[in-house]
C-alpha cells in the first residue's frame, strides 16, 4: 500500500534538510505555497510542517513563517542538559564557585566524621528533614528577612526537588498555570511531566505584566503562578515592591497560589522583601544551596504554608523518602557557622565582576541582566536566527542557549543566553571577544 502523500512530503522534506540541500535558517514556503507547489489541500502542508516540527527539524514562529533548524544545535538545548565537549568552554550553565571551596568540604567532612550523631546519618530521615537542621534553616532564613518556623520547612535534594515535590503536592493535571513568558527550563519540564497547562504572561523590565496577569486570572482558571521576583532567570529582574504587592493582591482577589523561586536571590543586596513574607498563607518558598554554595550539594528547602507540610512531606517520601543526611549535616553546619554567609559574599562579588566583565567584552551588543547576575541576555534582531548563532559557536568551540528553552509563549525571541559563572575570569574574557565578533558577524551585520 502507497503511503499517505503527506508522508512521503515529510520524508522528502526531512531528507533535504538532514543531508543539507536545505540550509540550516532557511525560510521554508508558507503552507499555502507548499500546498499549491506539491499540488494537496493546505491543511495536509499544515500537517506536513507540524511533523516536521514534531522531528525536530524546523521551527515555526508566527507571523515570520517555518524555518530549518540547525541540526547542530538539539531543539532542548537548555532543558535537558547536553554534554559539553571537553575542549570546549560552557557558557549554557552555571556552576559558579570560589576558590577554597574544596578545602572547606575537606574540613567538613573531618568534622562530621569525628561527631557524636555519625551513626544517625546512616538511617533513614523524617520526610521533612531532621528538627535541628529545619532549625538551621530557619535561621538562615531569619537572616534574609524572612520569618520560618520549623514546622513549615522541608529539606529538599536542591531547589529543582523543591519545585518537583511542590507541584506534585499542590497542583493537578490541565491545571492553568501563569508563568512569565520567559521562564526557568526546569519548571517547564515539571509542567509537561505533570501536564499542566502553562499560559504566559508577558514581561516588562521589571517584571511580569500585571495587567495582563490580572487578566488572564479573570479569563482563566488559574490554579498557581510561578515567579523568580529577585533577580529573575533569565532576564535578571528585581520585582520592585509596590509590583510584589499588587502581585500578592491579585493572587489572594483570585484564589492562587503563589510559588515563588529564590534560587538565585542570594546575589542581590537589599532586595524588597520575598512574597512569602507578605502571604505566607499562599506562597510556597523554593531556594537550596547549589547556587550559592556547590552544585553538587544537592540541598534545598521549601518554606510552605501550613496546610500544604503535610502533602509536600507525602511528596517527599514519594520521590526520594528523605534529603541524604551527610550532605545535608555539612550543609547546615555550614549555614550555623557563617560559611554559606561568607560563600554568599564571595558569590555576589564574582558575579559583579564578571557581570561587568560581560559589560565590557560584549560593547555593542544589546545586553538584559542585572549587574550582579551570573548571566546576561542578549537580543538578536527580528531576522537574525540565534540557532545559527549558536551553531556558529559551536562550531568555535563555545556552548551558550538559545531562547527557545526558556519560552512559554508560541514564538521564540531570537536571542542567546550567556551563563557567565562556569569558566575562570581569563577564560571568560577571551570567549566572550569571541562572542561578541561572531554575534557582529553573524546576527548584526
Amino acid at each position: 500500500m502507497a503511503a499517505p502523500r503527506y508522508k512521503a512530503l515529510v520524508d522528502a522534506l526531512a531528507s533535504d534538510i538532514r543531508n543539507g540541500r536545505l540550509a540550516a535558517g532557511a525560510r521554508l514556503p508558507t503552507h499555502r505555497a507548499l500546498a499549491a507547489r506539491e499540488g494537496v489541500a493546505v491543511v495536509t502542508a499544515t500537517r506536513v510542517y507540524a511533523e516536521l516540527e514534531a522531528m525536530g527539524l524546523v521551527s515555526r514562529e508566527q507571523g515570520r513563517g517555518t524555518f530549518v533548524r540547525d541540526l547542530a544545535v538539539p531543539p532542548d538545548q537548555g532543558i535537558d542538559q547536553q554534554a559539553v565537549a571537553t575542549d570546549a568552554v560552557d557558557l549554557a550553565f552555571n556552576y559558579p564557585s570560589v576558590p577554597g571551596q574544596s578545602g572547606l568540604l575537606r574540613q567538613a567532612l573531618r568534622e562530621v566524621a569525628v561527631s557524636g550523631d555519625l551513626d544517625s546519618l546512616l538511617r533513614y530521615q523524617p520526610h521533612p528533614g531532621r528538627l535541628q537542621d529545619r532549625a538551621s534553616i530557619g535561621r538562615h532564613l531569619e537572616r534574609r528577612g524572612i520569618t520560618a518556623d520549623a514546622d513549615r520547612i522541608l529539606v529538599v535534594n536542591g531547589a529543582q526537588h523543591g519545585l518537583a515535590v511542590t507541584t506534585m503536592a499542590m497542583l493537578n493535571a490541565g491545571d492553568v498555570i501563569a508563568v512569565d513568558a520567559l521562564t526557568y527550563p526546569g519548571f517547564k519540564v515539571l509542567a509537561h511531566t505533570m501536564h499542566l497547562d502553562l499560559e504566559p504572561v508577558p514581561t516588562t523590565a521589571d517584571g511580569p505584566d500585571l495587567d495582563a496577569l490580572e487578566k488572564l486570572c479573570a479569563t482563566r482558571p488559574v490554579r498557581a503562578v510561578y515567579t523568580m521576583p529577585t533577580l529573575h532567570n533569565p532576564l535578571g529582574w528585581v520585582m520592585p515592591e509596590a509590583d510584589r504587592v499588587r502581585l500578592i493582591r491579585i493572587a489572594r482577589r483570585h484564589g492562587v497560589l503563589v510559588i515563588e523561586d529564590a534560587s538565585y536571590a542570594f546575589l542581590v543586596e537589599n532586595p524588597p522583601p520575598p512574597l512569602v513574607t507578605a502571604a505566607p498563607d499562599i506562597t510556597v518558598h523554593v531556594s537550596g544551596l547549589s547556587k550559592s554554595v556547590a552544585t553538587g550539594l544537592r540541598v534545598g528547602f521549601v518554606l510552605a504554608p501550613p496546610t500544604a507540610v503535610p502533602l509536600l512531606e507525602r511528596a517527599i517520601r514519594a520521590t526520594t523518602w528523605n534529603t541524604p543526611a551527610l550532605t545535608t549535616a555539612i550543609a547546615c553546619r555550614w549555614l550555623d557557622d557563617g560559611t554559606v554567609d561568607e560563600l554568599e559574599a564571595q558569590k555576589r562579588e564574582d558575579a559583579k565582576a564578571r557581570q561587568a566583565l560581560a559589560v565590557r567584552e560584549l560593547a555593542g551588543l544589546p545586553l538584559v541582566g542585572h549587574p550582579s547576575s551570573y548571566f546576561t541576555w542578549v537580543p538578536l534582531p527580528d531576522d537574525a536566527r540565534a540557532d545559527r548563532l549558536t551553531a556558529t559557536l559551536a562550531r568555535h568551540r563555545i556552548s551558550v542557549s538559545t531562547a527557545e528553552p526558556f519560552t512559554t509563549s508560541a514564538r521564540a525571541p531570537q536571542a542567546i543566553r550567556l551563563a557567565l559563572g562556569s569558566v575562570d575570569l581569563h577564560s571568560l574574557r577571551s570567549t566572550l571577544r569571541t562572542v561578541r565578533r561572531l554575534a557582529l558577524e553573524d546576527a548584526f551585520t
